[in-house]
């Protein structure tokens, strides 16, 4: 039986969860089996070493927290919702959406890292998560890419609209240049497809975005 997992990962404020529900309602229409998935899972309790760094219990600088051990948590929230929720429904076959995976790892705590240190942790990671934990191994990732400016703006519009709070990545101007340098290399490394988000400093339209994942998704046959 096909397994399937589709992983939609970028910067805050790129569209990720708009997208990853827009191609899940494309999976409705067409009556494709699915499971849309959601991380960190924010309300679950095995994500509450997550929710302790991203409200800054262990500090404000999102580097207070060493790129290996941030990933744990992270890592750990995932292995939780795998095997306690969702194995199930990637092992029967459903396509597995993923807004956020292993990915986010893959940027944001590589970002921590001096340039001469990114293959070692990719590496690292990659065995930890899929070949260690054991997780599934996304079949297709797509990343929407965001210049870190347009980024912060996009998060500053959503939490004045919503009243959202921002976490310690959101905060960080720098660490969201330093995540965007992390996507460049990570994509290209690990063979991401990477959609640009953005005409100059203006957002293309959402179905344009959207047009694009499932033209890139049928070309490479997971639709």
């Amino acid at each position: 039986m096909r397994k399937t997992l589709i992983a939609i990962d970028g910067l805050d404020g790129s569209g990720k969860r708009t997208q990853t529900e827009l191609l899940i309602e494309y999976m409705k229409k067409n009556g494709i089996e699915h499971r849309y998935l959601s991380f960190p899972t924010y309300d679950k309790s095995y994500s509450y070493y997550v929710n302790m760094y991203l409200s800054g219990v262990f500090g404000e600088n999102p580097e207070t927290v060493n790129a290996y051990a941030a990933s744990s948590f992270f890592a750990a929230d995932r292995y939780c919702s795998y095997m306690l929720d969702w194995k199930k429904d990637y092992d029967e076959g459903k396509i597995i959406v993923a807004n956020r995976y292993t990915t986010a790892n893959a940027v944001h705590q590589l970002s921590k890292l001096s340039e001469s240190e990114y293959d070692t942790f990719l590496d690292w990671l990659y065995d930890y998560e899929f070949t260690k934990l054991g997780l599934p191994k996304p079949d297709a990732v797509i990343y929407l890419s965001l210049p870190p400016a347009l980024s912060h703006n996009m998060v500053d519009k959503r939490c004045a609209e919503t009243g959202a709070i921002k976490d310690i990545h959101e905060k960080s101007v720098s660490f969201t240049e330093k995540s965007y340098k992390a996507v460049l290399y990570s994509s290209a490394k690990l063979g991401w497809h990477r959609i640009d988000c953005n005409t100059g400093d203006k957002m293309r339209p959402i179905n344009e975005i959207q047009e694009e994942i499932v033209r890139c998704l049928k070309e490479n046959s997971i639709l």
